[in-house]
């Protein structure tokens, strides 16, 4: 088969380029109202990348990022050869693993339970007590945590000793401290991670349901073999952001009922990121961690494409 002449090419490729350009006059109005987003994004998430060049500086404030002189990849190494920052990496980890495992699944399993409800004003006031915590800071979260598993004057403590029990110290004790962020994690987000399930469920084609009904489906069968593999395009979607973001951990919950306590198995990338840079003043070294966790969430977030686009053929691009 010829080739196509470079100069038809070339006018198809302009032929595209203005209509492009003509759909977006079209529809300048519609398209300004991305231009809030956009700068959004341009000024606080591509702008700062320009910082990344303290990773590999000895970064002195009164010198500035490009007086600074260069380091290479001497942070780096000191960061592998620290025996505390690969315990930090153990524990992002672990606690991301254990958040997907329990929490991703909840939402889902959530939203096929409150479809099936049919009751509109028991199903519309299950759906906003759950929503609530989500629109709570960690401070007020935290705190609530703090007091609810007191072990003097928390409910559940007073209930262990109701029945003979000693109480536990929930976020000073090792052994229930990750337990206590997959559970607060869950809690949180359970009702708003619901919401993208619930529009998903929305779209399935009714008559779907209508068929299955008449051929003797009840209401578990449609929802295991109609709802939940009409779900499946989302929550691939959803779990591909979930692993891509297991390294960025919630700083805000985690600092806000870890404790030097528990250190060993609550430390986390992002608060060992806050402590080395805004307490030892350690910029270039928290910036080569940070830089560290992004290249590794950028990989997981590759690598769950990919084999999600194998498996099912659904992904991101």
């Amino acid at each position: 088969m010829n080739e196509m002449p470079h100069a038809v090419q070339s006018n198809r490729l302009n032929l595209k380029k203005k209509n492009s350009f003509s759909a977006y006059w079209k529809y300048k109005y519609l398209t300004l109202i991305f231009l809030p987003a956009i700068i959004y994004y341009v000024i606080f998430h591509y702008v700062p990348i320009y910082g990344v060049l303290i990773a590999f500086k000895s970064y002195k404030f009164s010198l500035g990022i490009l007086g600074s002189p260069w380091v290479g990849f001497q942070h780096f190494r000191d960061l592998f050869a620290f025996d505390s920052f690969w315990q930090v990496f153990r524990n992002t980890f672990l606690i991301s693993i254990y958040k997907l495992i329990f929490g991703f699944p909840a939402p889902i399993v959530f939203a096929l339970l409150l479809n099936e409800i049919r009751l509109s004003i028991f199903k519309r006031l299950v759906q906003t007590i759950s929503y609530f915590p989500h629109f709570l800071s960690w401070v007020v979260l935290g705190g609530l945590a703090v007091q609810f598993l007191s072990p003097s004057i928390g409910p559940i403590n007073l209930l262990l000793q109701a029945i003979g029990l000693d109480p536990i110290y929930f976020l000073g004790d090792s052994k229930w401290f990750r337990t206590v962020l997959v559970g607060t994690e869950v809690w949180k987000g359970l009702g708003w991670g619901t919401i993208v399930y619930l529009a998903a469920i929305a779209g399935v084609n009714p008559e779907l349901h209508e068929a299955a009904t008449v051929d003797g489906a009840n209401r578990f069968h449609r929802m295991r073999y109609i709802t939940l593999p009409s779900m499946m395009p989302v929550i691939t979607i959803m779990l591909i952001f979930a692993i891509g973001g297991m390294v960025n951990d919630d700083f805000d919950q985690v600092f806000n009922l870890y404790n030097p306590v528990v250190y060993e198995v609550g430390d986390v990338l992002s608060t060992y990121t806050y402590r080395m840079g805004l307490i030892n003043m350690e910029y270039s070294f928290a910036t080569a961690v940070g830089l560290f966790k992004n290249v590794i969430a950028f990989v997981l977030i590759l690598s769950a494409n990919a084999i999600a686009k194998k498996i099912n053929d659904y992904g991101l691009w």
